[in-house]
């Protein structure tokens, strides 16, 4: 039964939740929707999994997540109370947003960005003020930096940005840390391992920085649920404040050890990932052949537009044709499509596809 929304709390009636990618129960989908990583997990995972699941289940799992965290840490040259883990990426931000951006002042962040960023500040109250990328898709470092520098409850930047791609460069994020001292900056790395440079060498000089990362991409362990944020031993103890206040064991026994696993587990991550970033350059110079315009990505996917067709149309036409990309009914994207990099198979046959729609 639908719920009545006499019995809602106020907030609930206006909130516009966030809307996922589909994911079809039909055979033979060629799926580019979601940027999930087209390759399975390290076999090592599967092993770890396994493992976990034979002794144990009828227990709680650490909720301190203390393997994982030790993991993360000797990955990245931290320490564990320099790392916070949590039941996705989405779960991390959600967390952050409600120990940090509680603000008098404005959140900041682009106005093309992850929109699930719009949806955490609905959800808690906060009030957003949004920067405009500029004409290219890009992030406007010196106009955000500028805005920051005037009174701000914190900023946020998704680095590559999503959906378009685009990376900053260490040196920007630095100069906004800096135009920010006294908020938290997060930066989102969901993506960062696909060509950006990631911001976790820069927490030991900025305790306002925040880091986020999610195992589901470059790692291939979407199913599993595990992200984690990097930054200072302040910033992690008031989200594990939030998270005993909202869910003790979000790392089941199951994820901790397959995390573990992928994280252990380097010449796989980097065979898989050099598959991904080969097969999106070849991607971005067949779909420029077919006249798309072709944002710089150093992402999992690719953000396209073509001149002469509606982005909705030809989504809706790759999916007649087996072809799942996707479409974001959004102010100033609503002619490009988000592609995500399959294997070179899948690619090829998105090409295929394309070529007889746009050929």
């Amino acid at each position: 039964m639908a719920p009545i929304p006499t019995f809602w709390s106020p907030r609930i009636g206006a909130l516009e939740p966030y809307v996922p990618g589909e994911q079809p129960r039909i055979e033979g989908l060629i799926k580019l929707n979601t940027n999930e990583n087209p390759y399975p997990p390290s076999p090592r995972v599967l092993d770890a999994v396994q493992a976990a699941a034979a002794n144990g289940l009828e227990r709680y799992p650490d909720p301190e997540s203390m393997a994982l965290r030790e993991a993360v840490a000797a990955y990245y040259g931290l320490t564990r109370d320099q790392v916070f883990a949590g039941n996705g990426s989405d779960e991390v931000l959600a967390h952050a947003f409600f120990a940090f951006f509680q603000q008098a002042e404005p959140l900041l962040f682009a106005d093309v960005t992850y929109s699930f960023y719009r949806v955490y500040a609905q959800l808690y109250g906060i009030e957003c003020a949004l920067q405009p990328v500029d004409d290219t898709l890009t992030i406007d470092v010196d106009a955000m930096a500028a805005r920051a520098a005037q009174g701000c409850g914190g900023l946020v930047i998704a680095n590559p940005n999503a959906p378009t791609g685009r990376s900053l460069p260490l040196a920007d994020i630095e100069r906004l840390l800096v135009a920010c001292p006294a908020r938290v900056v997060l930066v989102d790395e969901a993506y960062v391992d696909f060509g950006a440079q990631s911001a976790v060498s820069l927490i030991a000089r900025h305790p306002n920085l925040l880091v986020v990362q999610t195992l589901s991409k470059s790692r291939s362990l979407a199913g599993l649920r595990v992200g984690f944020a990097c930054g200072q031993a302040p910033l992690i103890d008031a989200l594990t404040r939030v998270k005993n206040s909202f869910n003790s064991y979000p790392i089941d026994r199951l994820a901790s050890a397959g995390a573990v696993a992928a994280l252990e587990d380097e010449a796989w991550f980097r065979q898989t990932r050099d598959a991904i970033v080969d097969t999106r350059e070849g991607l971005v110079l067949q779909l420029e052949d077919l006249g798309f315009e072709v944002q710089p990505s150093h992402a999992n996917f690719v953000f396209v537009r073509h001149p002469a067709y509606d982005a909705a149309a030809l989504a809706a036409a790759l999916r007649e044709r087996a072809v799942l990309v996707r479409h974001f009914r959004q102010p100033r994207i609503e002619q490009y499509l988000r592609i995500s990099i399959g294997t070179r198979a899948q690619c090829s046959a998105l090409v295929d596809a394309s070529a007889t729609i746009v050929g």
